[in-house]
């Protein structure tokens, strides 16, 4: 029987995800949508670059022949159970993969840490803050999160300026907090409360 976390925490009130398709959401320039295993491909050639590892906590590198279709073949369990949901960024016009965003989710406290990555080619194109603002949206709309945190990696401040975008607020940092290829990083915590997100964009 699978675990549902989202169901645990029925008093706070967590959106359960069990049973359900998780969606398509649209932006001007943008689909967000669930990988596929024919986005494998794809995915190992953008992931598979250094500079997208070397910033990131979870991604390999060498990125190998496999490793994308192993992970994309979690998903669904994993947005079903309530732990989860990932997005494909994809091109409107050309249907072009070119990044991933997605929340791993607590659903006892109705918060979720944000993660994402757009490929290299696509860098400066301001994607990654329209996608952000879509999966905020889900976020606090859909899902019911009260809060969605992310951090980076502080000699990766363009991922700081994203989350500034967002409306986060910059809340500490955190000297050595994690280690990536045995050498131990320094990283900046940021978050945002669904009062705030309802606030700044006048939406409930």
């Amino acid at each position: 029987m699978r675990k549902n976390l989202a169901a645990e925490a029925a008093p706070q009130e967590t959106r359960p995800l069990s049973g359900e398709v998780q969606p398509i959401l649209q932006t001007k320039r943008l689909f967000l949508r669930p990988f596929e295993l024919t986005d494998g491909e794809d995915l190992r050639r953008l992931a598979g670059d250094r500079a997208i590892a070397d910033t990131t906590l979870q991604i390999p590198h060498p990125y190998e022949v496999g490793m994308a279709e192993e992970w994309i073949l979690t998903h669904r369990l994993r947005f079903e159970a309530g732990e989860q949901v990932v997005f494909a960024v994809v091109l409107r016009e050309s249907g072009q993969l070119i990044g991933a965003m997605g929340l791993v989710i607590e659903g006892k406290f109705r918060r979720a840490e944000l993660g994402y990555w757009i490929g290299r080619p696509y860098w400066g194109n301001g994607y990654c803050t329209e996608t952000g603002q879509a999966v905020l949206e889900y976020g606090f709309q859909s899902l019911n999160l009260n809060r969605i945190h992310a951090y980076h990696f502080k000699r990766n401040p363009a991922s700081g300026r994203v989350m500034k975008k967002l409306g986060m607020t910059h809340e500490g940092s955190s000297p050595e907090h994690i280690m990536k290829w045995g050498v131990f990083e320094d990283v900046e915590l940021y978050g945002i409360l669904r009062s705030g997100w309802q606030s700044a964009t006048g939406k409930p």
